[in-house]
């Protein structure tokens, strides 16, 4: 508890990590408020706030932090924003010109954020305007204002457009002045924000009941336990060694170094669970056509709990893993790295076999980490069928959890740097905290 104690009088004594701290709570609290405020014209008692809280729109309304079902300004939230940085990296792997527009170091970058940047306005402005629409569903009688009704359309997409570049300049400033990875603390705190009421809806559904209570207390020991099973998740990684060469700069010899390349056990991150999500979404769209199958189909896939949903939803997740996993890993360009820095792994030789050797090792690595990550997908469905609570289930796994456990291992790395750079111990003894973006590949 000393040692605890006295770690936080080192962060809170260097002016330079205070600052960025302080900064990031101010932005974090401005977008908090900014969920509360309501599109003009709008009647909040009105809403149907339990509308749209499964399927897509409920894994919108959660990156949103609930303002999505409140009507607020930023209801739309960061999501824009990801689905135009999602496609413009996926731009950067399948075209010739986007990839030589990455490799032009910063000047690239900067017009690839550009041209993200651009796509966002047009990505919100679409989505916008079927929120709109969804709106007019959404409201109970007397939910909207019928003198404003001619102008709701074209106020509500302007604002809802504004809200979203505001919460992208919010993110990109928390990332340049403040602690962590902007948007990724966006995305956390509004899933965080979800977190106490549902905690509250759970205990006092177990308090009701006659034994209960060493319920919930086990219900929060496995929760503990997944979050430790998620954080190994994230940190696995499979090291290949690597040995380069002596060199001859000049007139002085350089002795070749042993590294390791480090290959991630879940390279795709949460990407697979959110992909998965989206297509799982689609077969509801069947309920559309009237039919009794077609409600049939679409009953299945709306219910997180259903087996036949966890099946098809664990076989996606684990498809996506892999093929997102082969479209940011190219084992061709870190081979054709490896041998223009004299690098070779040891008792392979260099070219096509390393290229084939690494292949191997990252797809023997992808298949525990892709089953690990479907199990961890729908692990909400299950603690929901074991008795949890809708809305305390989707701490349990999913893409909430992951998401926070990962924005939280990245900002206490920040964190540490911070400190080991003054020459501070870290925040713990057995080592580094490892996040995210601390294990990279060697052509990033």
């Amino acid at each position: 508890m000393k040692k605890f104690i006295q770690t936080f009088r080192n962060i809170w004594s260097i002016e330079e990590l205070r600052s960025k701290i302080l900064f990031t709570l101010l932005l974090i609290l401005i977008y908090r408020i900014g969920t509360h405020v309501v599109l003009p014209g709008i009647d909040p008692a009105g809403l149907d706030l339990n509308a749209g809280q499964g399927g897509m729109l409920g894994m919108i309304d959660m990156f949103a932090g609930g303002a999505f079902s409140q009507a607020s300004i930023f209801a739309l939230g960061i999501m824009p924003y990801i689905s135009a940085s999602i496609f413009m990296q996926l731009m950067t792997v399948l075209v010739p010109q986007f990839q030589k527009m990455q490799k032009e170091g910063d000047s690239g970058r900067k017009k690839i954020n550009q041209w993200t940047r651009y796509l966002t306005v047009l990505v919100t402005f679409v989505q916008a305007s079927a929120y709109v629409a969804y709106l007019r569903q959404m409201t109970q009688q007397g939910g909207m204002i019928e003198s404003f009704t001619p102008y709701f359309w074209l106020t509500s997409v302007i604002v809802l457009t504004a809200g979203t570049m505001f919460v992208m300049w919010m993110g990109e400033k928390i990332t340049d002045k403040g602690l962590g990875n902007g948007t990724s603390l966006i995305i956390m705190i509004g899933i965080i924000a979800r977190l106490p009421q549902t905690f509250v809806q759970e205990f006092v559904a177990k308090s009701t009941r006659t034994g209960m209570i060493l319920v919930f207390i086990i219900e929060i020991a496995i929760l503990l336990a997944i979050i430790m099973g998620c954080i190994m998740l994230i940190q696995g990684v499979r090291k290949i060694p690597v040995n380069y060469a002596k060199q001859i700069v000049g007139n002085r010899q350089f002795t070749g170094a042993r590294q390791f390349l480090p290959i991630k056990v879940n390279s795709a991150g949460v990407m697979p669970i959110i992909f998965a999500q989206a297509i799982m979404f689609l077969p509801t769209m069947f309920s559309l056509t009237g039919t009794e199958t077609g409600q049939g189909i679409a009953a299945v896939f709306s219910d997180h709990k259903n087996l036949w949903y966890m099946g098809v939803y664990a076989a996606v997740v684990i498809g996506f893993t892999f093929l997102y996993t082969a479209l940011i890993f190219n084992p061709k360009q870190i081979s054709d790295n490896l041998k223009q820095n004299n690098g070779f792994i040891p008792g392979v030789k260099p070219g096509q076999p390393t290229t084939d050797y690494i292949g191997v090792i990252m797809d023997k690595v992808t298949l525990p980490g892709a089953i690990l990550l479907a199990f961890i997908g729908i692990l909400p469905g299950i603690a929901e069928r074991l008795g949890v609570t809708q809305g305390f289930s989707t701490f349990f796994g999913g893409t909430s959890l992951l998401i926070m456990v990962g924005v939280v291992l990245d900002t206490l790395q920040q964190v540490e740097t911070q400190l080991m750079m003054r020459q501070y111990d870290g925040l713990m003894k057995s080592g580094r905290i490892q996040g995210r973006q601390t294990v990279t590949q060697t052509s990033v």
